[in-house]
């Protein structure tokens, strides 16, 4: 592992942001921005095409925006091409476009973190949306607590797959390490996070949850687009199998999630029980075919997967 590379928390860094049609999340992802008492070197907006005066908006704020074809999207890809365009930056923070900072200190309570120079990645937490459900809430609670904490290669005894969780919603690479471990997959359909983490841990990088370092970021999704997430997630768990073999499976998280969640909902919002076992059961009927993508068709994917232009390819 390399450790000599030094990062000042006086603002070294650069903020990537992919967009494709982010102009009504624009308002609060700007004044999030704005609002912040640390200040990116550079911030760079890669555009898929967007047709809602997305590119300007981000140039009125003084953004730097680089438009690529809608179809050249790829959730590793766009975001090693953030990287290599942030070739100056010591630390690199990712944030998606439905992602609000929250609070002045959101970049500048993640980056501090990366003052322990064997910290290669660290993420934030993230709150529900003011206008968030029962179950969209209970979901960010259970994965995003008000601890923040550190893990390593060894926390995979006693935390298993949950020990290489990881979300560029909100996400910051030291861009060495990043680089050290190969960068971003440039052909994955979900999960470009948890690949680069357990190359890290692998490596003997730590990783850090920083709870102080907060957006606002959910989603209300249909039962339907569970099933097909989760489809997308079996996928990159059948593709690379390694993760399961090494950090073990995410079962027992899951688990243990059904259960916060209807002690959760039986509290609080009891008519939402029927509705959260229905999403379970999608979810798992979704994981379950998505692990045997292999043997389905091409164009079955498209309908099956959330990431659909990914498998439009």
């Amino acid at each position: 592992m390399n450790q000599s590379s030094e990062v000042a928390v006086r603002g070294d860094f650069a903020l990537i942001i992919p967009t494709f049609n982010a102009a009504r999340y624009w308002p609060a992802l700007s004044a999030g921005v704005r609002a912040q008492s640390l200040v990116p070197n550079q911030v760079i907006v890669i555009d898929s095409a967007s047709s809602d005066g997305t590119q300007d908006l981000a140039r009125r704020d003084g953004f730097t925006v680089v438009e690529i074809p809608s179809r050249d999207f790829n959730h590793g890809g766009t975001r090693q091409f953030g990287a290599e365009l942030a070739e100056d930056a010591d630390i690199l923070i990712y944030l998606t476009q439905d992602a609000a900072p929250f609070g002045a200190d959101a970049f500048a309570n993640l980056v501090r973190s990366f003052e322990d120079a064997e910290i290669g990645a660290a993420y934030g937490r993230q709150l529900p949306r003011e206008m968030a459900g029962p179950i969209e809430a209970h979901a960010r609670h259970f994965s995003y607590p008000p601890a923040s904490g550190v893990r390593t290669w060894e926390s995979r005894r006693t935390h298993g797959f949950k020990s290489i969780f990881f979300s560029n919603a909100f996400g910051a690479y030291r861009r060495s390490a990043l680089m050290s471990v190969g960068g971003f997959s440039p052909d994955v359909v979900f999960g470009e996070d948890t690949l680069v983490v357990a190359c890290l841990h692998r490596a003997g990088w730590k990783t850090a949850y920083v709870a102080d370092a907060m957006v606002r970021h959910s989603h209300a999704y249909s039962i339907a687009e569970e099933f097909r997430r989760y489809f997308d997630i079996g996928v990159l768990h059948a593709r690379a199998s390694w993760l399961i073999e090494q950090f073990g499976s995410a079962s027992g998280e899951g688990r243990r999630f059904v259960a916060s969640e209807l002690k959760h909902l039986l509290k609080r919002a009891p008519h939402q029980v029927p509705s959260a076992l229905m999403r379970t059961a999608a979810k798992y009927l979704g994981y379950k075919i998505g692990r045997r993508e292999s043997r389905i068709a091409p164009r079955l994917k498209y309908h099956l997967g959330l990431n659909r232009q990914y498998w439009s390819r």
